[in-house]
């Protein structure tokens, strides 16, 4: 376990002290897959890919480090006391962290995450991985993650930039180390797991290194930043079936090609399969190489609709209005996506092809394009299994030619789970989203509701409606349905007005003010007219209006 706490009795600057002799904070190896957990399966990341790279199989046992004589574990992991403890560090656990720290300063709070640094699931993803939305709307409210650069090259030429998964870990890191820490208010625990309460109530964290216990006190409240949870190829095995021989890989084994494969199946839709297309295409690969496994097609939004800067604020809250008309208009759920397409909304990668899906997926024009040029689609469902010379799907069979390989992109990345309050008594808080596709400024903004909303559990749960993150189209209107009325319920808090007023992370607040009157004025006239549509539309959802492929319980 390596803890970074304050020194009450020095100058109050963060110290490390590290249990054991590997692991900890400061070290920039990534955790082992399964390590700490008895042996749990892990996927083999081994770089020659034509061995059966997607095996399961228990992980090897890393030597273990020597155990710590317990007067010196005593010594240095003693029982302590902290005002929150936020299990978890990842984007909303840092989130919320950084919000909090600013709203109370005088508040102690201690960081508990498995992995080795801050970062969540970022530390997992694929080396190319990348935003698919503006850096500025995205990491910590206190600092910027965007340099305000405009991208000249690529398929994201002309808009703001994306950031790296390796900026986004760096962003996390800096602001660790250079404020949090620093302050002398902030302990992080990392390799480190909650491991429930013991008999005096106290919150019990185990590390991961050498099985070690501390207890703590919880002065005010234990913060779950894992509720939402993620889900990436590199920890989570395919839920379908890959006999011996077959060569398949998550995503992360794309850059270490080492020999070419007589053709490329990419298996997924999402965010992830997007981007293990793109990048076949950016490197070279013949289209007619590439096959797509798509179980069911999504909508998209534009990311050029979504733009930060003066220079596309009308378009910006344009579209916010467009969306709010087609709301309005619409005369059933198919008849609001076609106008959201017909308005420049939303987009599809096969105009033939209707859509059932939305995940908040952002492309450009230019993506779609590139995209565009796979012709071979396979639309027959999820894969089932994975055989020599036969690929079975829900809907059908394909062929599987010697030499294939297979590229996973079907970890669920946000998993459904069900909505629970926010606030749970006096004694917790379960972060969640509550703004549509905002995970980075959900977390800041409940943090300032912790702080300056009055009263119990009620009325900051009031303030904190959960937002499901949306799966399909029903879930569309529920998402905008919830913002709206979470939205409404900000306005007449003056307090948290002044905190969007002033937030990094809620740019449309904070920008209206340099609106044109007009824009603004259709902006309202088109929110007034939708909010009572809504009940309407959600009303008119029916899982069994339009056929869909059966989900799986992600």
């Amino acid at each position: 376990m390596a803890v970074v706490q304050p020194d009450h009795v020095g100058d109050a600057r963060g110290e490390l002290v590290q249990q054991g002799s590997h692991g900890g904070l400061l070290g920039f190896a990534g955790p082992s897959i399964g390590a700490g957990t008895g042996g749990r399966p892990c996927r083999t990341a081994s770089p020659d890919i034509r061995t059966r790279s997607g095996d399961l199989r228990p992980c090897s046992p890393a030597p273990r480090a020597p155990t710590i004589p317990s007067t010196e574990r005593h010594k240095s992991m003693e029982n302590f006391e902290t005002d929150y403890l936020v299990i978890g560090a990842g984007a909303m656990g840092m989130a919320f962290a950084d919000s909090l720290f600013d709203e109370r300063p005088d508040a102690h709070i201690t960081l508990v995450d498995r992995r080795h640094r801050p970062g969540g699931h970022w530390n997992d993803a694929y080396s190319f991985v990348r935003l698919h939305q503006p850096s500025a709307f995205y990491g910590v409210n206190s600092r910027e993650l965007a340099t305000g650069a405009v991208d000249e090259v690529g398929t994201n030429r002309g808009l703001h930039e994306m950031a790296s998964g390796q900026a986004v870990l760096d962003h996390f890191d800096q602001l660790l180390r250079q404020k949090l820490l620093a302050s002398g208010r902030v302990r992080f625990l990392s390799m480190t797991e909650h491991a429930g309460i013991d008999g005096q109530g106290r919150q019990l964290l185990r590390s991961l290194l050498d099985g070690a216990e501390i207890a703590v006190s919880v002065r005010r409240k234990v913060v779950h930043a894992t509720h939402t949870g993620t889900e990436v190829p590199a920890t989570h095995a395919p839920r379908y079936q890959v006999a011996a021989g077959i060569h398949c890989v998550p995503i992360n084994a794309l850059p270490r090609l080492a020999s070419p494969h007589a053709r490329y199946t990419v298996v997924g839709s999402g965010k992830t399969g997007i981007d293990a297309c793109l990048w076949l295409l950016q490197n070279g690969t013949d289209p007619s190489r590439i096959r797509w496994v798509m179980p069911n097609d999504a909508w998209f939004l534009d990311r050029a609709n979504v733009q930060p800067g003066a220079e596309h604020l009308p378009r910006f809250f344009g579209s916010l209005a467009a969306q709010f008309e087609c709301v309005a208009e619409a005369e059933s759920l198919d008849d609001l996506f076609m106008r959201l397409e017909s308005a420049g909304q939303l987009l599809r990668l096969d105009p033939s092809v209707r859509p059932t899906k939305y995940r908040c997926a952002t492309v450009t024009t230019q993506e779609l394009a590139e995209l565009r040029r796979i012709g071979n689609i396979l639309r027959m469902g999820r894969v089932r299994s994975i055989t020599p010379g036969q690929l079975s799907l829900d809907q059908g069979k394909a062929d599987v030619l010697p030499g294939e390989l297979f590229i996973d992109c079907t970890a669920c990345g946000i998993p459904l789970q069900a909505p629970i309050p926010v606030f749970e008594d006096d004694a917790a808080i379960h972060l969640q989203y509550v703004r549509q596709c905002g995970p980075s400024f959900s977390a800041a903004f409940i943090a300032a509701v912790e702080a300056r909303v009055a009263g119990g559990a009620a009325e900051k749960n009031a303030m904190c409606r959960p937002v499901p993150h949306p799966r399909d189209e029903a879930g569309w209107v529920t998402m905008q349905a919830i913002t709206l009325a979470n939205r409404q319920a900000w306005a007449r808090h003056p307090g948290l007005m002044d905190w969007l007023e002033n937030s990094r992370l809620d740019y449309a607040t904070r920008a209206r003010h340099q609106l044109a009157p007009e824009v603004m004025e259709r902006y309202v006239r088109a929110v007034k007219a939708a909010a009572p549509r809504l009940p309407a539309l959600l009303a008119a959802c029916r899982p069994e209006s339009r056929e869909r492929v059966p989900e799986p319980a992600c």
